[in-house]
């Protein structure tokens, strides 16, 4: 997928439903069940749960938790930001809480915390990279990150949510053991990979810069063979200070042999630097506003 093209508002909002629908099932599923703490309000939600549990039959419910934490940080950013800027993501937060309450907590992964770890950050990722491609958040500590950030200027607003996350985490560590804090820690590991795939693109290629005297020969080889456009580029050889040409060039995974033998086969002593290419577009690859 990319973002390239605006998207209407109502696949937005599609959007932010099936990724909360998402992020919710990876909770009430994977991590409540196994006592993981993955950092965020949701994290915050599952210690109060267990430390709850006693007061109250099954521990303050997840959802209310939730939106509890998260109605005084609306109506400061609300103030601090303007409405454009949280309108979207005040969506997301009652939706995800919404679906929190609606979704059962069921231990799917029958205690076994691998398969708990795994899933439920496939799946919580899943949902969190569909609501970043919406261009919303679930609020929750990325917007308290923002918030604290125009205060101390001289941090990031990453740094400022790794620091809450990681309190969090934490406390999840004292309260549920070091082995769910482990396994919460891969769980955030899949999470983030997931999401980032869906928001980078899951459609890789290969770019291959090729260093070689014989430029006019290689790269009509490669034209031909693979059908492929070639970019020469004007390079300098700093140790000998000759004038190269070097070519690049973006084929796919397939097709990244067949290149590497066609210039072995022109120029022996060829150089050859292969790098991935994490989404390409236009001729030949994805078009425009084209899901991968």
């Amino acid at each position: 997928m990319n973002l390239l093209h605006e998207k209407p508002l109502y696949a937005e909002l599609l959007l932010i439903t099936a990724g909360t629908a998402g992020i919710a099932l990876g909770i009430q599923w994977f991590y409540d069940p196994g006592g993981f703490v993955t950092g965020g309000f949701t994290g915050i939600a599952i210690i109060t749960k267990e430390l709850t549990a006693e007061m109250i039959k099954g521990g303050l419910p997840l959802w209310l938790t939730n939106l509890v934490l998260n109605i005084p940080v609306f109506i400061a950013a609300f103030r601090v930001m303007g409405r454009k800027f949280v309108a979207k993501t005040v969506f997301a937060t009652f939706l995800l809480s919404a679906w929190l309450y609606v979704i059962p907590a069921v231990d799917m992964a029958q205690q076994d915390w691998i398969l708990a770890s795994v899933f439920g950050g496939v799946i919580s990722g899943t949902g969190m990279g569909l609501v970043l491609l919406a261009k919303a958040t679930t609020g929750g500590t990325d917007m308290v990150a923002v918030l604290v950030q125009r205060r101390l200027r001289h941090y990031s607003v990453v740094q400022i949510m790794e620091a809450i996350d990681g309190a969090v985490v934490l406390a999840g560590l004292y309260v549920f053991g070091l082995k769910s804090g482990l396994y919460a820690m891969i769980a955030i590991f899949i999470t983030s990979k997931v999401s980032d795939a869906l928001m980078e693109g899951m459609k890789y290629a290969k770019a291959a810069f090729v260093i070689t005297e014989r430029y006019e020969q290689v790269a009509q080889a490669l034209m031909h063979s693979l059908n492929r456009g070639v970019t020469g580029l004007s390079a300098t050889g700093m140790y000998s200070g000759s004038k190269k040409c070097m070519l690049y060039c973006v084929v796919s995974k397939k097709e990244i042999v067949e290149l590497k033998e066609i210039v072995a086969g022109i120029d022996s002593r060829a150089f050859v630097i292969v790098s991935d290419a994490r989404e390409v577009l236009g001729e030949g690859f994805l078009e425009y506003g084209q899901k991968s």
